[in-house]
């Protein structure tokens, strides 16, 4: 893709939906960032069905580690991983409340100390509760990214750099949330939906492969 043409891009995602968000529910930082942890190889859908119910119980650090183990379980067992998600969550907790007042830390370097945590999760977090420019590459973005042309790269990582270069200033705070959508409803694995495209005349994709 062109400058020119990531420019078009972005005016155009922009123009369809001015003030993007995530799909995720919260009410706070905290919220937000048990989350995204919970919604790692799962939907946002189901997160949310989860989180709808441990919220109205537990929805600080402290309340966490007061339900237990068992106790945080019983309300995620309807998420994959659930497990091993329960444990990460827990001592997550444990570290806000230990090391940071119960607060969530606002680095990239404290966030990735948190278990559980990778750069993934610390760019929404950053992204989405600090509105830092960062790029949470996902699934939906690495696709996206390489399929267009925007910004191909072998690894999650590289398609993140690519992206901070490429695209302007002006549009990399909402950046991740149009991608994520796009890739999510529009530029989808199996069958891309480029007949309903509005960004397709910038894409690469569409010339070279039938949808």
């Amino acid at each position: 893709m062109t400058p020119a043409q990531i420019e078009q891009f972005f005016a155009i995602l922009q123009a369809a939906n001015p003030q993007p968000v995530t799909e995720l529910e919260y009410t706070s930082v905290f919220e937000l960032l048990a989350a995204v942890l919970l919604s790692a190889q799962a939907t946002d859908v189901g997160v949310n069905k989860a989180t709808r119910k441990l919220f109205p119980v537990a929805n600080t650090p402290q309340k966490i580690l007061a339900l237990g183990l068992e106790g945080l379980e019983s309300y995620i067992k309807t998420i994959g991983l659930y497990r091993s998600k329960a444990k990460h969550l827990m001592a997550t907790c444990r570290i806000l409340v230990e090391r940071h007042g119960g607060e969530v830390p606002r680095t990239r370097e404290e966030l990735e100390a948190l278990p559980g945590v990778g750069r993934k999760t610390a760019n929404v977090v950053l992204n989405v509760a600090f509105g830092e420019p960062t790029m949470a590459v996902d699934t939906h973005i690495f696709r996206v990214g390489n399929r267009t042309g925007l910004a191909p790269g072998k690894t999650p990582l590289a398609v993140e750099h690519q992206l901070l270069k490429r695209i302007p200033a002006k549009y990399l705070v909402d950046a991740h949330h149009w991608l994520i959508l796009h890739g999510r409803y529009v530029c989808q694995a199996r069958k891309p939906l480029c007949a309903q495209c509005a960004v397709a005349a910038c894409c690469r994709f569409p010339a070279k492969t039938p949808a």
